[in-house]
């Protein structure tokens, strides 16, 4: 299949991974970057935080001109728009007039019905796609809702070469783990969670963007790194905690995220916030651990830090789990790329 892949392709990037996934399964296919390095470097300036505030995200990469002239050269039998949102809706228009047995597919692994993640051009252009994968299960209604005119449900998903289990040497372990952690972005609800475990006499490391600039809450036992870590850091630090705190987001609503498998699939524990999704993911006090509150999360983590042997044979058992319930990007693609291939076939 002649694939156009549309995306973020930064190293650490899921997006990437996603487009090595479809290469490694035997695909032709040509990149555009939405996110080449000199526009993350301006995404991460004041100034231009604030002006996509105000204007909503804009096209630095210039990707609108880079996809037609790509459409054009390599006539693609799919066009694969990883949030896209900078893509005009009346170039999709333009482009299925010239290509109309091209598809033209959606992926996000965010909450695509809330404002914060969609731009105009994403909601003009929704109904010029073919199908969208959305890893939301209450999208599926809600993106029908907006304009899609097909919308699938697929879960989020792991990079066996990342996440997996890693001898990590003792001087990498001090630097980036600990008792237990959290990986990811500042919310809320999870900085008091995080206070309540440090009150509670644990000791608490937080990696990810936005917690000293936003976060408040101070605790000797609760520290903050202030910054994200990625790909194989990112893999080793899971391997570094005794304990992988999974949050989910409250403004995404999430049900279950990346995470969700990234942590078990790297062979790390795992005490997740519990949800249906969840649930049905893994089985629990077997393959994960979750909690409803803050007393059953403080509860738990006292509990598994005091029983090592008990919490490796969970690990090892989600990790398990991951593999054989085909929770890789390459098991997902596989499955999502033959529903593209028999839309294909159907169209003649």
């Amino acid at each position: 299949m002649r694939i156009l892949y549309v995306g973020p392709l930064w190293e650490g990037c899921t997006s990437l991974q996603r487009l090595r996934a479809m290469q490694e399964l035997g695909h032709e296919v040509l990149a555009l970057d939405t996110e080449p390095p000199h526009v993350r470097r301006k995404m991460w300036r004041l100034r231009d935080r604030l002006l996509q505030k105000l204007l909503g995200p804009r096209d630095l990469a210039g990707i609108n001109r880079r996809l037609k002239e790509a459409v054009r050269a390599s006539s693609p039998q799919v066009l694969w728009l990883d949030k896209a949102l900078a893509v005009k809706a009346r170039l999709l228009r333009e482009l299925k007039a010239l290509f109309p047995r091209m598809l033209i597919v959606g992926y996000s692994p965010d909450d695509m019905a809330r404002r914060h993640n969609q731009s105009r051009e994403f909601l003009k252009g929704l109904r010029h796609y073919d199908l969208y994968f959305s890893t939301k299960s209450y999208n599926v209604a809600e993106l029908k809702a907006l304009g899609a005119r097909q919308v699938v449900f697929v879960p989020s998903a792991y990079d066996p070469y990342v996440h997996r289990p890693q001898a990590v040497p003792p001087r990498e372990r001090l630097r980036l783990g600990g008792p237990v952690g959290f990986i990811g972005d500042y919310e809320a609800p999870r900085a008091q969670a995080l206070l309540y475990l440090a009150t509670g006499g644990i000791k608490v490391r937080v990696w990810g963007p936005n917690w000293l600039r936003k976060c408040r809450l101070r605790h000797p036992n609760l520290r903050l790194e202030g910054r994200p870590l990625w790909g194989q850091e990112y893999a080793q630090a899971i391997a570094s905690f005794d304990i992988n705190l999974c949050f989910l987001k409250r403004s995404n609503r999430d049900l279950h995220t990346t995470r969700s498998m990234e942590i078990p699939a790297s062979g790390g524990f795992m005490l997740a916030e519990r949800s249906p999704e969840h649930l049905a993911f893994f089985q629990e006090g077997t393959e994960a651990e979750f909690f409803d509150s803050h007393q059953e999360m403080l509860q738990k983590v006292r509990y598994y830090l005091r029983h090592p042997q008990q919490r490796a044979q969970v690990a090892r058992a989600g990790r398990l789990r991951c593999i054989r319930g085909g929770y890789s990007n390459h098991r997902r693609l596989r499955w999502m790329l033959k529903i593209l291939q028999e839309l294909l076939d159907g169209a003649g």
